[in-house]
């Protein structure tokens, strides 16, 4: 009795040590018998170089091996993704928005408070998709701090990085490339900036989202999922 309240403990000082560094946890309900695989995309989505000590990041070198290993662990039966990001380096979110689509298991993604610029691939890189009533998803122009040379082939890289952000975002979702761009290049919505601002319901009329609802939505559907994928192999 004793052996197993420490391994117990153990285990939970192991599941806050995940949380607390990663932003990562595993949802293990004994009713469902399904473990479920909870990642956390937040703050600013670092790139290859290393942002102040007083940004809340998200590191792609901490994501992608995770990423593997759950698509190669036969414990982990779906994957939760939770958003609330500004965005970040463009490289770095669209290499974990591929990862997260070429995933071999079932998928669902909720934004909660934002999924801006870059966090817009992410959020539709999931085989389903919610959003509170309050959230928010910003497209806007792809941007570049540092030095920019302006000649046309610099315009060039910029149109093919926008044009690599609206195939992945059409293709992953309801959402067409032409309305995308029409979104992006808006100067209506913002003061300072070209873009738009969707709100709940409307990144649903969109159809960058599939629904709006909150965890419980998103929690029951990829239990769901998981069953109709366990029935599929069990008939096979």
């Amino acid at each position: 009795m004793g052996d197993t309240n420490n391994k117990d403990m153990n285990q939970n000082g192991m599941d806050m040590e995940q949380i607390k560094e990663y932003g990562q946890a595993v949802l293990n309900n004994p009713k469902t018998n399904h473990d479920i695989h909870l990642l956390n995309i937040i703050g600013e989505i670092e790139g290859h170089e290393c942002l102040p000590s007083t940004t809340k990041t998200t590191k792609y070198e901490h994501v992608l091996p995770q990423l593997a290993v759950i698509e190669d662990s036969e414990k982990v039966d779906g994957l939760l993704l939770i958003l609330n990001t500004v965005g970040g380096d463009v490289e770095s979110g669209l290499a974990i928005a591929e990862m997260v689509a070429s995933l071999d298991k079932p998928s669902v993604s909720l934004v909660l408070g934002g999924s801006h610029s870059i966090g817009v691939p992410l959020a539709v890189s999931t085989d389903y998709s919610f959003i509170v009533p309050s959230g928010t998803m910003v497209i806007h122009p792809v941007r570049m701090s540092g030095t920019v040379i302006g000649a046309k082939q610099t315009y060039d890289y910029f149109k093919q990085m926008q044009d690599r952000i609206l195939g992945f975002i059409e293709g992953h979702s309801g959402a067409k490339k032409n309305r995308l761009l029409e979104m992006m290049m808006n100067t209506d919505m913002m003061s300072k900036d070209l873009g738009t601002i969707l709100v709940g319901g409307d990144a649903v009329k969109e159809g960058l989202i599939n629904e709006v609802g909150g965890i419980h939505e998103a929690v029951c559907k990829l239990h769901q999922m998981i069953d109709e994928r366990k029935g599929k192999e069990a008939i096979h």
